[in-house]
């Protein structure tokens, strides 16, 4: 079983000359702010799930891979890898989501991280596959406001058609976390809807685009998903206190926690990064294999 993390450094002079290049948006700051704690993924994917053979690291170019990255381990792999030509420069992460199955020696089972996702106690490898199936939370909605929303509602619509299901009023939202996902199931679905997909792709979000949880929907109205809710805590740093978040770090209830960014001042963001990344410390101490 590999892991796949995708990952974005806002401050690396290449990427905003390309961005600056490319799009007439101003970046969204929270959208591709980097608040140094991509190696505590890394130490809870060594700690907390052995399982792991290989973790790859899809990102845009060479200088987006930090410095303390050991590559001989982490496994590095680059948007023109698994992305067709036509479609690059992108800074939108769903058009990225839909190319993963076609990094080079994946495994086929996989589980999928945004870089905002962590573990950090026990998990097995049950927790997310179990007899040839994915495991992970559904909840049906009927209302899809918002650009997410809709993304997740094309998502859904998109794997009904694919499978020769009608279309229905409500859409499946799977569980805002790790996404275990089987390479098999995703290239079938890629290569029967190919140019479907290809259509929906764009440098920026917009509504159009479909995200990942096509593929897990996929599986999911294909049954090959066990509905059953990973272990999981998700913080918002809009609500949620710095030691709110710190102190389930270090003495966490669940097995994997998600810390969504939202805007902040320079002040708070500051100090929120801070306190965070020195529970991570406190949790995880000793260097991954994918670090020097």
């Amino acid at each position: 079983m590999d892991a796949v993390i995708t990952y974005v450094d806002g401050l690396d002079p290449v990427w905003q000359k390309d961005y600056e290049k490319y799009t007439d948006v101003p970046p969204l700051t929270k959208r591709y702010r980097d608040w140094g704690t991509l190696k505590y993924l890394l130490r809870g994917i060594e700690n907390c799930m052995p399982f792991i053979t290989n973790v790859y690291l899809v990102v845009s170019h060479k200088s987006q891979i930090p410095e303390w990255a050991d590559v001989q381990n982490l496994k590095v792999v680059l948007h023109e890898d698994i992305i067709p030509s036509g479609y690059l420069p992108t800074f939108n992460s769903t058009a990225i989501e839909m190319f993963l199955h076609r990094i080079p020696g994946l495994d086929e089972r996989f589980i999928y991280f945004n870089d905002d996702m962590y573990p950090v106690g026990g998990c097995r490898e049950e927790d997310y596959f179990r007899d040839g199936k994915i495991v992970i939370g559904f909840t049906r909605h009927v209302l899809a406001s918002g650009l997410y929303k809709i993304q997740c509602r094309n998502s859904d619509r998109m794997a009904r058609k694919a499978l020769g299901k009608p279309a229905s009023l409500c859409f499946m939202r799977p569980q805002h976390i790790c996404s275990p996902m089987l390479k098999s199931q995703c290239e079938e679905l890629y290569d029967s809807m190919k140019p479907e997909i290809l259509a929906s792709v764009s440098r920026l979000r917009e509504e159009k685009n479909l995200n990942q949880y096509l593929f897990l929907d996929y599986m999911y109205h294909k049954g090959l998903a066990v509905p059953e809710k990973i272990s999981n805590r998700h913080f918002s740093v809009a609500v949620a206190s710095a030691d709110k978040i710190a102190s389930f770090i270090r003495k966490p209830s669940r097995s994997m926690c998600c810390i969504n960014d939202v805007r902040l001042s320079e002040d708070k963001f500051e100090a929120m990064r801070k306190a965070i990344t020195e529970a991570f410390e406190d949790r995880f101490p000793k260097k991954s294999r994918f670090e020097k």
